[in-house]
């Protein structure tokens, strides 16, 4: 299991598998480069498919909330920085 952190709810934390974690959190941030400018989380999650693990997300089928939960952990940890956009726009801090 991992703990993870909520941008919106500060102090409070949820455990999540860990292996489909870090399977969508590598694939998210291979997506996102210090180079490449900032990328909607609709971009964000198309690009992170081409990097999962095919056995455990098979095509994105049963992704479901896992990249909402990874990008908001990521946020609140500072790994990830949101623009002030419309729609909003991330890139890696």
């Amino acid at each position: 299991m991992v703990t993870v952190e909520n941008l919106k709810k500060s102090g409070k934390t949820h455990q999540l598998n860990a292996v489909k974690y870090h399977a969508v959190r590598d694939a998210m941030l291979r997506a996102m480069t210090k180079d490449a400018p900032s990328l909607t989380f609709a971009e964000i999650k198309s690009a992170a498919l081409t990097h999962l693990p095919n056995d455990m997300f098979s095509g994105g089928d049963k992704l479901g909330w896992w990249p909402k939960a990874v990008q908001l952990d990521l946020e609140a940890k500072g790994v990830i920085k949101r623009a002030a956009t419309k729609p909003l726009r991330f890139s890696l801090s």
